[in-house]
Parts: C-alpha cells; sequence; structure tokens
C-alpha cells in the first residue's frame, strides 16, 4: 500500500512539473491541438471525401492555419464547411471551394499564378504552397494590406501583394501559367485573357449576383476554350469606382 502512495505522489509531481515551471510542449496545448484535429477533419470529410486526390492540395490545406486568417470571433468556425466573413463586406471561400478551383489549374512548381481577389490571403497562402510563384491583387487597401503583413509574417517570400482593380490584372507579371478570380464579374476580362500564358488555365466565377458559374478557361492557340464547373456564389468583382464590372 505505501508503494502505491509513493507511485501517485510521484504521478501527480511528474504532471504538475511543467505548470510549476511554465513548461508546455505543442502536443499538449489542447488549444492548438484542437485547430489541428478541426484541419485534419476539414481535410479528410470536406476536402478527400468529395473527390479532390491532388496530394499537393491535400498537404498545403493540411499545412497552412485556415484560423489565422479569420477574425477572432470566427477562429472556432474555421474549418467550417462554410465561407465566413473577413470585415469589408467580404468573406474567405468554403474550404472545398478553395480546394476546387485549385485543383483544376493543374498546378505545379514550375507555375507562376496570379490571383484576383486576395481577400484574406488563405488562398494565396495555398497557392504559394505549391506554385513557385503568386502575385495576388485586392482592391480594397485594407484588407490587402492586413493580408500582405499577415503573409509576410508567416514567411511567405513568393507571393507579391497589390492593391488595386483587378480586372485589369497585373500586366508587368505576366504572362501567368495560371489565373484564379476569386470575385465574380459579369463576364469574363479581356485584360486577364491577354494575360493568360500559351496552355494557361483561369477559372473565375462569371454571373449576375445570384446566378454565377465557375467557369474553366484554357488558352488553346491564342483561342479561348471555356468548361463550366458548377453553380456558385461570389462577391461581386467591383472597380475603384465602386461599380460592379
Amino acid at each position: 500500500m505505501a508503494n502505491a502512495k509513493k507511485t501517485l505522489i510521484c504521478l501527480l509531481i511528474c504532471m504538475m512539473v511543467p505548470f510549476m515551471f511554465g513548461v508546455t510542449c505543442r502536443a499538449e496545448n489542447p488549444f492548438l491541438q484542437s485547430f489541428e484535429k478541426r484541419r485534419e477533419h476539414m481535410v479528410r470529410t470536406q476536402i478527400e471525401a468529395r473527390g479532390i486526390t491532388d496530394k499537393k492540395i491535400l498537404k498545403a490545406l493540411r499545412k497552412v492555419e485556415r484560423h489565422k486568417f479569420v477574425p477572432k470571433e470566427y477562429q472556432l468556425q474555421a474549418y467550417g464547411d462554410y465561407p465566413l466573413p473577413i470585415g469589408e463586406g467580404q468573406t474567405i471561400s468554403q474550404p472545398y471551394i478553395v480546394a476546387l478551383m485549385t485543383e483544376v489549374l493543374d498546378l505545379d512548381s514550375s507555375k507562376k499564378v496570379l490571383e484576383v481577389g486576395t481577400g484574406s490571403g488563405y488562398q494565396a497562402a495555398i497557392l504559394a504552397e505549391i506554385c513557385e510563384s503568386v502575385c495576388t491583387i485586392e482592391l480594397i487597401g485594407v484588407l490587402g494590406e492586413k493580408a500582405k503583413n499577415l503573409l509576410a509574417d508567416l514567411g511567405y517570400e513568393n507571393i507579391n501583394v497589390k492593391i488595386g482593380d483587378g480586372y485589369q490584372g497585373w500586366k508587368e507579371y505576366g504572362p501567368f501559367d495560371a489565373i484564379i478570380v476569386t470575385c465574380a464579374p459579369s463576364h469574363i476580362p479581356q485584360p486577364l485573357q491577354d494575360q493568360l500564358a500559351e496552355g494557361g488555365k483561369m477559372v473565375i466565377p462569371v454571373g449576375k449576383k445570384f446566378t454565377q458559374e465557375l467557369v474553366l478557361l484554357t488558352k488553346q492557340k491564342g483561342k479561348i476554350k471555356k468548361k463550366d464547373i458548377i453553380p456558385v456564389r461570389f462577391v461581386p468583382m467591383m472597380g475603384k469606382d465602386g461599380k460592379a464590372y
């Protein structure tokens, strides 16, 4: 009996020592562990279960901490199967839509990508985990600067962020192997078509507020081929004058 009591006392001391001296480890931190488990659950149940198979995308989704790209009040919902507000009337897309739009572009480490609609910076981070370089444009200065600072803090050196009108693209860095548009114009912007490299692909939601289609465009011999993917709903693509394109 005495030996049992001694063993119990030793166990209690071992459990208390890390807290007495402020020593903790990543695996023992329930807050971080919770986000890790949620992220893994997101990938398995929302992404893989819906048929996304590209290992590069799955790896990126498992690595990028989505909760860091949403306001604090929404962090516990960051791995849910839905979009979330990020301020200024904008949203971070549903994780599956992020994965789907990335997969249809058929990306690898040699690709140079243009993103129109930086938003929180989450999609840019996913792209940066896969591609050589990412150029991303955000019309709303507050969001653009916030995303730029966050991406820099997270160590992404292959992302260039610009505050400007995404409809016009980023000609100085073009042509691009792939273009991803995360806001919806009523038509496909000609400047973006012009900045798409030969053999390149563009994924873009097109349509009015309540009737949009996610479209995949491929440039072959200078001509654009179009393929409809799924119905979607994105925020409208706006110009500097505050009007929707």
